[in-house]
């Protein structure tokens, strides 16, 4: 699926309180520019020191690379990927490290209104992700508008659906509310940050989510499966379609950027936990 792009010109203009200057790589036929990464930011973001990383958190279930002859090779998303599996617990995958602090998702006893009030938090948090990469502050992240991977629409319809069946909607609570703010101020002060949670949020969602949704569905729903755990065309193309551009965007990064990115991996996995132990609410 073709994504939008912004066109530049070639002066060197401003976005925030950062200026960009040109490199050499290109995408989509566009000249990219490379931002300049801000002081690294402390760890204290209002979240609690010890935080349950729960499975939904889980990034993109392995896949086989083609070698550079079959045209994709191994890229930035690789890193990704091995940070965020290192955050696991080890009864979550191999690559984990961490001791579990939560029981497994089959003990778990969701109820109706902890469920919509992830539902509702979630929605917060996509919502502010696409408008984000709408207005595209930073030219990279209009590469990422009309993935297929956009949730939005399906939650408000999964909303929609609830509200039908007689439930009362809430209003979105703290952990989303919190997320979505920082989302808001990564993506306008630190790109290469913001591009982590992205690509934490939507591939997360893509593997693990969709196992947490299959189990709270069994349990809770009815098996019901809502609009939120389906995609209108092929996932795994979607997916991969959204690792090349991720892998095209760091092309143009520096190896410190590139760390930068990295190690805003936990932080992701904080927020987007905080949001899930509401089902358990």
């Amino acid at each position: 699926m073709a994504s939008s792009t912004l066109p530049l010109s070639q002066s060197t203009p401003s976005f925030g309180s950062f200026r960009i200057r040109p490199v050499s790589a290109s995408l989509s036929g566009v000249r990219l520019h490379r931002l300049p990464s801000r002081p690294r930011r402390g760890t204290a973001v209002g979240l609690p020191l010890r935080t349950m990383v729960i499975s939904a958190t889980t990034t993109e279930m392995p896949k086989k690379r083609q070698t550079a002859s079959g045209g994709r090779g191994r890229g930035f998303v690789d890193e990704m990927r091995t940070v965020a599996m290192k955050l696991h617990t080890r009864d979550q995958s191999k690559e984990g490290e961490k001791e579990s602090e939560a029981p497994p998702v089959a003990k778990w006893e969701p109820s109706i209104e902890g469920y919509l009030r992830f539902l509702v938090d979630s929605k917060l948090v996509y919502d502010t992700l696409e408008t984000i990469v709408q207005k595209a502050v930073c030219p990279w992240y209009a590469e990422f508008r009309n993935t297929g991977l956009e949730r939005s629409e399906k939650l408000a319809k999964d909303l929609e659906w609830f509200k039908d069946q007689g439930h009362t909607i809430p209003e979105p609570s703290a952990p989303g509310a919190s997320y979505a703010l920082y989302l808001e101020e990564l993506s306008e002060k630190d790109p290469q940050a913001f591009i982590c949670h992205f690509y934490n949020v939507y591939f997360a969602h893509s593997a693990g989510g969709r196992m947490i949704g299959r189990k709270v569905a069994e349990k809770i729903l009815d098996n019901k499966e809502l609009e939120f755990y389906k995609w209108d065309d092929d996932l795994s193309k979607l997916l991969q379609n959204v690792r090349d551009k991720l892998n095209s965007v760091a092309s143009s990064w520096s190896r410190e950027e590139k760390d930068h990115c990295l190690e805003e991996t936990e932080k992701s996995f904080k927020y987007s936990g905080a949001i899930l132990r509401l089902i358990l609410s």
